[in-house]
């Protein structure tokens, strides 16, 4: 059985560390990338409504809750995934947290309240992240002025402009490009 534990890298709970769920595919962001994403969302943070679609481990979603984010909504469909989230969230007493354990694309057709910062972390190879990104436009949950945190693999050839987006900020770690974007 793998080590399966990550840490809270700051805010509230920092040094805190969780176990998350073995499931295939898994890959919480790695602490660096996770430190240097939260240096670079410092001011957008505190305060935010926050969505972490495909939560997976929850890395992205508790880091944001720690930092003073007010609701972080964390949506993971695999049931064992989910558990470990849930378990986490009552262990850090984390009562802004919003767990959906459902499909994101199931999640998307009902939602209907914007965000200010959205985690996108779908899993590789499942040419996932476009048609997010148009569910996600198509029902403007992106608040004017909010930022889109996303994770592809290295050579992805995504048109960020067919959405408006700009890149803010990016960093690779192994075969993962990150980006900051925003409108």
């Amino acid at each position: 059985m793998k080590n399966n534990l990550l840490r809270i890298i700051g805010g509230e709970w920092r040094s805190r560390k969780l176990r998350f769920a073995d499931v295939p595919g898994l890959r919480p962001t790695p602490d660096r990338v996770r430190e240097t994403l939260f240096n670079w969302l410092q001011q957008q943070v505190p305060g935010a409504r926050c969505l972490d679609l495909f939560a997976g481990s929850g890395a992205l979603g508790l880091e944001a809750l720690s930092r003073g984010a007010a609701e972080v909504v964390m949506v993971e469909k695999h049931p064992a995934a989910a558990k470990a989230l849930r378990d986490n969230i009552a262990l850090l007493g984390a009562q802004q947290a919003v767990l959906v354990n459902d499909d994101a694309f199931r999640y998307l057709q009902r939602e209907t309240d914007g965000f200010d910062l959205i985690f996108l972390d779908p899993p590789f190879r499942k040419h996932f992240l476009e048609p997010v990104l148009d569910t996600l436009f198509a029902k403007t949950l992106l608040k004017s002025g909010g930022m889109i945190y996303l994770e592809q693999e290295m050579g992805a050839a995504t048109d960020f402009s067919r959405f408006n987006l700009n890149v803010h900020r990016e960093t690779t770690a192994g075969q993962v490009q990150s980006l900051l974007l925003f409108q």
